[in-house]
C-alpha cells in the first residue's frame, strides 16, 4: 500500500470519530502499533500535529426562492481550487466532505443555509502549516468574494 493510500485511509478512519471522555479519569494515550516504520517527515507516532477543518461555503440549498440564480461554486470549480491553492500546500494527504451548513449574519432574520464544503488536514502545528492554512482561507475568500471560512482546530497524536 502506498504511504498516500495509508495516509488517506488513516484520514478517513479518523476523520468523523468522536469519542466521549471518561467522566472519572481520563485514560492513557494509545500506543502506536503499527508496524511500518515511519521516516523524519512522517514518524511512526508523533505530538504536536494539530486536525485543522476548514468550512467552505459552495452553494445556496436548492430551491431558495428569494435567490434562485445563485448557483454557486461548480465540482469543476472546487477541484480547480484544491489543486490550485490546498494540494501544493498539503500534498501528502487530505480529505473533503460534502455537508450542509447555516450561517446567521448579524441583524439577518433567517440563517443563510449553504452547501459546503468540509476540508480535514492533519499537520505539525507550526507557523509555516498555520500560514498555509491562512493562505487557503485568504484564497478562498478572494476568489469567491465569501467573507469568512471557518477554521476549527484541535490537537490530535497521529501515527504513520
Amino acid at each position: 500500500m502506498s504511504f498516500r493510500a495509508l495516509l488517506f485511509a488513516l484520514v478517513l478512519a479518523t476523520s468523523g470519530c468522536a469519542t466521549a471522555a471518561p467522566a472519572a479519569k481520563p485514560t492513557p494515550p494509545a500506543t502506536a502499533t503499527a508496524t511500518l516504520q515511519g521516516d523524519a517527515a512522517r514518524p511512526d507516532a508523533a505530538a504536536g500535529w494539530v486536525r485543522s477543518e476548514l468550512y467552505f461555503g459552495v452553494g445556496e440549498e436548492t430551491g431558495v426562492a428569494d435567490r434562485p440564480q445563485t448557483e454557486g461554486i461548480t465540482d469543476t470549480q472546487w477541484r480547480a481550487f484544491l489543486d490550485k491553492q490546498v494540494t501544493p500546500r498539503f500534498p501528502d494527504g487530505l480529505t473533503v466532505f460534502d455537508a450542509y451548513g447555516q450561517w446567521l449574519f448579524r441583524g439577518a432574520p433567517e440563517p443563510n443555509r449553504l452547501r459546503t464544503k468540509v476540508l480535514v488536514v492533519l499537520h505539525e502545528n507550526t507557523p509555516r502549516r498555520r500560514a498555509d492554512i491562512e493562505a487557503i482561507r485568504r484564497a478562498w475568500k478572494q476568489a469567491t468574494g465569501h467573507q469568512s471560512v471557518l477554521w476549527a482546530q484541535q490537537a490530535v497524536e497521529v501515527s504513520f
